[in-house]
């Protein structure tokens, strides 16, 4: 670990780091489903949708499907498993709405607002993410928290998206910050902690459900832990 004397740059992933994606997720689903007088099991619908939509960006961000592929498979699997018959232009409109509402929801993880006032006063901080611009845009300023962070890349931006490191590369020079003066902080283990280690930065994984990592790796469970890093 850089002694905190030497980092001057802090980067943060946003959508499981800060943002509550699950929380904001699930009421968006159910604003936009009530709307269209769909009757599901929205416990049912969880289940199935979170998992399926972790293994969907898994394969956006491998670049093996497109934006639209995204938004409509991730959907489609979830009705097929729940047994439900919706024909694919309702998807298409659902996945739709469902985009629309999302970042409306402003939802924060515990911890978000006292650990940007903390950091703050001692670092420039940046967001590093692989979301869509304008929703990550709109989430960011609904939630109140743009004023906080000098530097916003997301992954239409750089024309990568994490852990290539040439987004990492497009941050730091937006940023104007050194590489062995920055720390990379995130939920993501292969795209924001390995990504950012790989391209020279120092980095801590946002552990919140502790799952096993090596233990070389930096980790906190809860964002105010990162006082011991930073």
């Amino acid at each position: 670990m850089k002694e905190k004397a030497n980092i001057t740059d802090v980067f943060f992933d946003l959508d499981h780091t800060l943002w509550d994606f699950e929380k904001n997720s699930a009421l968006a689903f159910e604003t936009v489903f009530k709307m269209q007088h769909i009757a599901i099991n929205m416990t049912e619908f969880l289940k199935f949708y979170v998992p399926i939509n972790r293994e969907y960006w898994e394969r956006y961000r491998k670049d093996e499907i497109t934006q639209k592929e995204l938004r409509f498979g991730r959907l489609k699997d979830t009705f097929d498993l729940m047994e439900l018959i919706i024909d694919a232009d309702t998807i298409v409109f659902l996945s739709e709405q469902y985009i629309y509402y999302l970042p409306k929801y402003n939802h924060l993880l515990e911890g978000t607002i006292e650990i940007l006032d903390y950091l703050k006063t001692k670092y420039n901080l940046h967001i590093i993410t692989n979301g869509f611009a304008e929703i990550q845009k709109n989430k960011i300023n609904n939630s109140y928290i743009s004023h906080y962070f000098k530097t916003i890349t997301n992954s239409e931006m750089a024309g990568v998206k994490k852990p290539n490191s040439l987004i990492f590369e497009y941050a730091l020079n937006l940023a104007e910050a050194q590489r062995e003066c920055s720390i990379m902080i995130g939920d993501c283990i292969d795209a924001d902690v390995r990504g950012a280690i790989e391209a020279g930065l120092d980095a801590v994984f946002f552990n919140e459900y502790d799952l096993p990592v090596e233990d070389e790796i930096k980790q906190v469970n809860h964002l105010l832990d990162l006082k011991k890093y930073l």
